[in-house]
């Protein structure tokens, strides 16, 4: 019950709040140590990047030849001498200057390079060490995903938090669960104990398609793993087809962070961050109407 209530004159009394056991020991853990391992990866994805700033579709890449790259991040030269940083899709092309392109260094002067020093791992241009640890923290993610996978399944987790249930995937569900979150409407009472169907798109999203996407892409790309599976490149038509394919799906998991991130914010840091570190979710039932 939402509230109790008193007989004559005396209003009624809000039911007290209390800490609901919302995420597993394990959850937690998983939780944890991926966003640790996805932190790295980002951070030594964008330093490998900026060996070469473009990107292409096919079996051949690093041509010389700008028109056959479908993005560049990169650098330019005005008329009058000023130089300029840039993205380059397709057609369009966007001055990012400061930003992506060209960006203030730690010596403090304006350098030339896709991604800034503050946004990658190591600060400066280091394709080496990038490298190593960019491939130890991917094994760190896969090998910790089929730990949270197989807890999931084994609990019961999957199917019962991420994985959408038929009658919610109707547009009146969807629409509305847009609605509320657009009005910063966030789950009250017992309602805020699951996970509505645009949390669970995303996570589910997240976790099913775009980290597996972008661990098959990264193989994709490995010499090693083509090596071992030589069809694994043609799956997605070349490597690099697959860095591409790589790059969009690291953006998507960057993208899923912000917006996650700026939710917690919204619903309440304190107790969001505090059930995912002791497992405790305070539940405050809504008031009667």
């Amino acid at each position: 019950m939402a509230t109790s209530k008193m007989t004559g004159d005396t209003a009624a009394i809000p039911a007290p709040s209390y800490l609901f056991h919302r995420h597993t020991l394990a959850v937690r853990v998983t939780h944890g140590i991926n966003a640790i391992a996805i932190a790295f990866l980002l951070g030594t994805g964008f330093n490998i990047f900026n060996a070469h700033p473009s990107l292409y579709w096919g079996h051949y890449g690093a041509e010389a030849d700008a028109a056959k790259r479908w993005l560049e991040i990169g650098s330019a030269t005005t008329p009058a001498g000023q130089a300029h940083g840039f993205v380059r899709i397709g057609s369009l092309t966007v001055r990012t200057t400061g930003v992506l392109g060209i960006s203030t260094g730690s010596n403090g002067r304006l350098q030339a390079i896709a991604y800034p020093g503050w946004a990658t791992i190591p600060a400066g241009r280091d394709l080496a060490t990038a490298r190593n640890f960019h491939f130890f923290f991917a094994w760190v993610l896969i090998l910790n995903g089929l730990l949270y996978l197989g807890h999931g399944l084994a609990t019961g987790h999957l199917r019962r938090d991420l994985l959408p249930r038929l009658k919610e995937l109707g547009p009146a569900t969807i629409g509305g669960d847009i609605i509320r979150h657009v009005r910063l409407q966030f789950p009250k009472g017992e309602a805020s104990k699951r996970y509505h169907i645009l949390q669970k798109l995303a996570y589910g999203g997240i976790v099913f398609v775009i980290i597996p996407l972008a661990i098959l892409t990264g193989l994709g790309m490995s010499p090693g793993a083509n090596a071992a599976w030589s069809w694994l490149p043609d799956v997605f038509g070349g490597r690099p087809s697959s860095r591409s394919l790589h790059w969009v799906a690291a953006n998507l998991i960057l993208l899923f962070i912000a917006v996650h991130l700026m939710m917690v914010v919204l619903a309440g840091p304190f107790n969001e961050i505090r059930s995912m570190i002791t497992g405790k979710f305070r539940i405050d039932p809504e008031t009667a109407k």
